[in-house]
């Protein structure tokens, strides 16, 4: 059973088809029609909602608000949250419109005129209410907040179109909304408090948390699901020993994270999956460590880290990876996709794997599979399972189209980054046609290692996505750089050799042919950057 409150209310469902979305559940078992359904695919953000992640235990910090595309998201990732929609931000008691108090996004709206149609406004609304509800949280104790940036209304709504008001009035509104909150709060207005943290839900959230016992060959014992429906069944492993188990019972299972990618098989491919084993309980694959020796300095995030949990991290010890985030999907998706799904998706368009590539990351595998014991007198076989786990290069993890190392029963753990040392430089150029919110018609990240005097290239790392089947290094570029002097002619000499590592297709994004010289220019580019970063510059 999922527990969740919706709107102030709490719903407890067991009963549901697993591939049931938010959004579906929303617009058909709820009738809550204010969230609009636009492309189904993650990208207009029409459906965008808001959620908070109740406390694990009674009067505790309320956590910080999140939006997220309803269309794609799995009503079972909603387990042990709060989700409020565009209806729920009035203060309506009564539903009646003459006497509502809109929420400061939602009058803002109306006094910039930032709505003609209305469609995607609900989505509009919330990812500003979002923006504006999570600095009264973090500003709660400072009355003299400053007000918006422009830069940052434009970020927050970066994941929602707009196709007849235009951005302007809609970006007004962002800016004027925080005027009228204080206006409001100045006038001891009373206004609706969006955070609910309720003592049942805190104590159901505490139940859930156990105690995981690290065992690699454990007794089968059966685990409930928490959605049925026929023969299709969710489960919600809250430990990791369950997971191990349900893999190694469930092999074929599709193992759930973000859903972000995988949400478009039910959207648009109308599959409905026949087991799901969703890790969003799984805190083990949420945490993140940092390893320091004389010799080794290595990052690892657990795979389930969403790219919103892995921005602050990255921001500290690799800013220019960081900077990529601004550019990868929208807010919505940065808070639900994850890293070990990105990895395992094996897309070759992933923004991250060409970067994790050039970095020389490595990738924890687990295997998980089912073994039989001895019969007993009753020509019973007693059944358990072993886990057995392998770190490899991240260039050996993907193999061929939409194929990597995986096997039935296998998943991601983690990912190990070392650390940038002082004589190594990272660049990462990722060409879209829109800048924001876009999938990489080509992406190039490379990391060039220079001498102890930085007169020459001593090793070389370029990874490449768009460009093939798989994201994959450029081995016949890097060899090329590797002993050359820090100049444009060595890395022009390079980019010359890039036809001999990828034959890149044409699609509806780019052609073959300007992918090429694009990132073969791009790898140019890459040099004037390091010569401008170096003390003393080469020789152009």
């Amino acid at each position: 059973m999922i527990h969740f409150y919706l709107n102030g209310k709490p719903h407890q469902v067991r009963d549901l088809n697993p591939n049931t979305t938010v959004l579906e559940y929303l617009r058909l078992h709820e009738r809550q029609t204010d969230t609009k359904e636009g492309c189904g695919s993650g990208d207009c953000g029409a459906c965008t909602i808001m959620a908070q992640r109740l406390p694990s235990q009674a009067g505790t910090k309320s956590e910080s608000f999140f939006t997220f595309n309803s269309c794609i998201t799995l009503l079972s990732l909603m387990d042990g949250h709060h989700l409020l929609t565009a209806a729920y931000l009035a203060d309506n008691p009564e539903n009646h419109p003459d006497r509502a108090l809109l929420h400061p996004a939602q009058q803002a709206m109306v006094e910039c005129h930032g709505s003609q149609c209305g469609f995607c406004t609900p989505g509009f609304v919330m990812s500003l209410a979002n923006l504006y509800e999570n600095n009264r949280l973090q500003t709660q104790d400072n009355a003299n907040a400053a007000n918006f940036s422009y830069d940052e209304i434009v970020a927050s709504i970066s994941g929602n179109l707009c196709r007849c008001t235009g951005y302007r009035p809609i970006i007004d509104a962002g800016l004027k909304m925080q005027q009228i909150g204080q206006q409001l709060d100045s006038a001891n207005t009373p206004s609706k408090a969006l955070t609910l943290a309720t003592d049942a839900m805190a104590s159901h959230a505490a139940q859930k948390t156990d105690t995981d016992k690290a065992e690699s060959n454990t007794q089968l014992r059966p685990i409930e699901p928490a959605l049925i429906d026929g023969s299709k069944q969710l489960f919600i492993p809250r430990t990791v020993s369950e997971l191990n188990q349900l893999l190694a019972v469930y092999p074929t299972a599709t193992i759930w994270a973000g859903g972000t990618d995988l949400g478009l098989t039910v959207t648009q491919r109308l599959m409905d999956h026949e087991v799901i084993i969703q890790l969003s309980a799984l805190d083990e694959l949420q945490q993140w460590s940092l390893s320091e020796s004389a010799d080794n300095q290595e990052l690892t995030f657990g795979a389930g880290m969403t790219y919103k949990q892995m921005l602050p991290i990255l921001e500290q010890h690799f800013p220019a990876f960081a900077d990529l985030f601004a550019r990868t999907a929208s807010p919505q998706i940065r808070n639900m996709g994850t890293l070990g799904g990105n990895i395992a998706n094996a897309s070759p368009i992933g923004d991250l794997p060409p970067v994790l590539l050039a970095l020389e990351a490595r990738v924890h595998l687990r295997h998980c599979d089912v073994i039989n014991e001895e019969t007993d007198a009753d020509n019973d076989s007693k059944k358990s399972f072993a886990v057995s786990d392998e770190t490899i290069s991240l260039a050996e993890f993907f193999l061929d189209y939409k194929k990597t190392k995986l096997r039935l029963g296998s998943y991601v753990v983690g990912v190990h980054i070392p650390l940038m040392q002082a004589h190594q430089h990272l660049f990462i150029h990722k060409i879209s046609k829109r800048y924001e919110d876009d999938i990489s018609a080509c992406l190039l990240a490379a990391r060039i290692d220079l001498s102890a005097d930085n007169s020459s290239i001593a090793n070389a790392k370029i990874g490449l996505g768009g460009m093939a089947a798989i994201p994959l290094l450029a081995q016949h570029c890097q060899d090329a750089l590797i002993g050359q002097k820090v100049n444009i002619a060595s890395f022009k000499m390079a980019a010359d050799a890039m036809p001999l590592d990828v034959s890149p297709m044409t699609d509806v994004r780019a052609s073959r042919e300007y992918r090429m010289h694009v990132v073969q220019r791009l790898l140019v580019k890459c040099a004037k950057q390091l010569m401008t970063e170096l003390p003393t510059q080469g020789a152009a």
